[in-house]
């Protein structure tokens, strides 16, 4: 099924499909208790699943601080002159994920391009703190391209993460206007060194459509995904996080587009794709990691 590219000024109106569904309040005040001050991509980025996962009791903590040296297009994170970085936090994103229960939790962050090593020993830190204090917990991080450093890569990968995620977030065509100083090359070869390294170690990456990409531009970025060994694929539609502030939403895909987007997957050969309107880089991640061979 193949999808035209939309040139608009004009914002189209969302469809029937696209309904997100309000937190409730309690949900919301309980987990804020009990994550004790840890940030979490639910809040910072206006991420549209925060009433479920939260309803779920999951999130996806962001580590680094909350302000982002980058500042592109699609993200609602605030961006600028980031703070110091808090030594103690490996330990308390540690404690609240073991204080929560949680089976299976997803480390991102900020992109950190003030610090050598973008960050990356801030990584390897919560995940090792996590393995001490909730070893029964699977972990995936969700990195930043790290500037494709072997060294830094190799750091988090050291620590054992059980999934190396790094996003792809749209396609070649439209990256130099959608991201800031990312490179599609650069994030394709983090994958590809990530999986140098740490052979055993999946990887998975994702994309947001509704740019005004076409079907073929995005069934390209899969097949350069697989090219350099990427295991997991999620793919969902974009939505504006502030109107007037990040791109303009140019189309919605239908549920049948994604639909066939994740049959495209499964035939090239990734081991597991969701794909779908609010599918985001983080969501039901436990069940995404578990279809990768035993």
């Amino acid at each position: 099924m193949k999808s035209k590219s939309v040139n608009t000024n004009t914002p189209p109106e969302r469809p029937d499909w696209i309904r997100v569904r309000a937190v409730r309040a309690d949900v919301l005040a309980d987990m804020r208790r009990k994550l004790d001050g840890c940030n979490t991509v639910c809040m910072s980025a206006k991420c549209p699943n925060v009433g479920e996962c939260f309803s779920r009791g999951i999130a996806t903590f962001m580590i680094g601080g909350s302000i982002c040296t980058r500042a592109c297009r699609f993200c609602g994170v605030k961006h600028g002159r980031p703070e110091e970085i808090d030594p103690d936090e490996p330990m308390h994103v540690a404690e609240s994920v073991k204080r929560l229960g949680l089976k299976f939790v997803v480390i991102t962050g900020v992109a950190r391009d003030d610090l050598p090593d973008g960050g990356a020993s801030h990584y390897a830190a919560t995940v090792t703190a996590l393995r001490k204090i909730a070893p029964g917990t699977g972990v995936e991080v969700l990195i930043p391209d790290f500037d494709a450093s072997p060294d830094s890569l190799r750091e988090v990968l050291e620590a054992s993460p059980d999934v190396m995620n790094h996003n792809i977030e749209t396609v070649k065509r439209l990256t130099p206007e959608i991201r800031s100083r990312a490179t599609y090359e650069t994030s394709l070869k983090v994958l590809e060194i990530s999986k140098e390294i740490a052979p055993g170690i999946p990887t998975k990456s994702g994309l947001m459509v509704g740019f005004g990409e076409t079907y073929e531009e995005v069934i390209e970025a899969l097949e350069d995904l697989r090219r350099v060994g990427c295991d997991l694929l999620t793919i969902g539609q974009y939505l504006q996080p502030r109107a007037g502030k990040e791109t303009p939403v140019i189309r919605y895909w239908t549920p049948d587009e994604f639909e066939s987007l994740k049959k495209a997957a499964h035939y090239m050969g990734f081991s597991g794709a969701a794909c779908g309107p609010f599918v985001r880089s983080s969501y039901f991640a436990e069940e995404l990691a578990e279809k990768i061979p035993g």
